[in-house]
């Protein structure tokens, strides 16, 4: 992997720590997502990500910059195409080629390891791209909020200026994680299938937005962004 990037990627990282993992009123990249996460030879896969920043909305984007960033012989199957970052699994030969650079099996799938930047290069990340296996992104089941459906975005979720709002959505606990993520109120039990958003009168903000990102470990991300609004 690029020496320089990782040592970048490893100082950004370092700058997010001071804030909650939940919190998404600053600058930080919230998830990657490969569409799909696997693909065979030949097959293609789009980059997004979902990013906050501070003081304003949290947006699905493709990066500003991307590179290969392991292994070498995939170098040149990722490029800029119509506004999007496209990977395009290259033919058995190359596939096989970074299978013996990585040391991998004869019929293993290969992770490719993309760099991606937001924000004029100052918000860094990796995602990996299985080449040589064809996945899917996860599926977010349905997201009730206190109880209710939440609403179709990009509607507002409207809620009480102090209390408790308790989310929830089903996800499998063997294979998949969950984060709820905010940016008015504070997260409880953020990682966890049924959270609790707990509303204060000293809130630092009273319009944001409310994030669920889904992921699993075959690399599959989903996520869906909801304006937020205290009455």
């Amino acid at each position: 992997m690029n020496r320089l990037y990782v040592l970048a990627l490893v100082a950004a990282g370092c700058a997010g720590d001071l804030d909650p993992q939940w919190q998404l009123d600053h600058d930080r990249i919230v998830a990657l997502r490969a569409e799909p996460p696997g693909i065979a030879a030949g097959e293609q896969a789009e980059l997004s990500g979902l990013v906050a920043m501070k003081g304003g909305d949290t947006v699905e984007a493709a990066p500003e910059a991307a590179i290969v960033a392991s292994p070498q012989a995939m170098t040149g199957v990722l490029a800029f195409d119509g506004g999007r970052w496209v990977v395009t699994a290259p033919d058995e030969t190359r596939i096989a080629a970074a299978r013996t650079e990585l040391g991998l099996a004869p019929d293993a799938p290969v992770p490719l390891i993309i760099g991606v930047s937001y924000a004029q290069q100052t918000l860094l990340a990796t995602k990996t791209v299985t080449i040589g296996m064809q996945l899917a992104n996860p599926v977010l089941g349905d997201v009730l909020i206190d109880g209710a459906p939440a609403p179709g975005t990009p509607d507002a979720i409207v809620v009480p200026a102090t209390g408790d709002v308790t989310l929830a959505t089903p996800i499998d606990n063997v294979t998949q994680d969950i984060n709820w993520l905010t940016s008015v109120g504070e997260m409880h039990d953020f990682d966890l299938a049924d959270a609790t958003l707990r509303l204060a009168s000293d809130d630092e903000r009273a319009d944001g937005n409310l994030v669920v990102v889904v992921r699993d470990d075959a690399g599959g991300a989903t996520w869906r962004v909801w304006p937020l609004h205290k009455q």
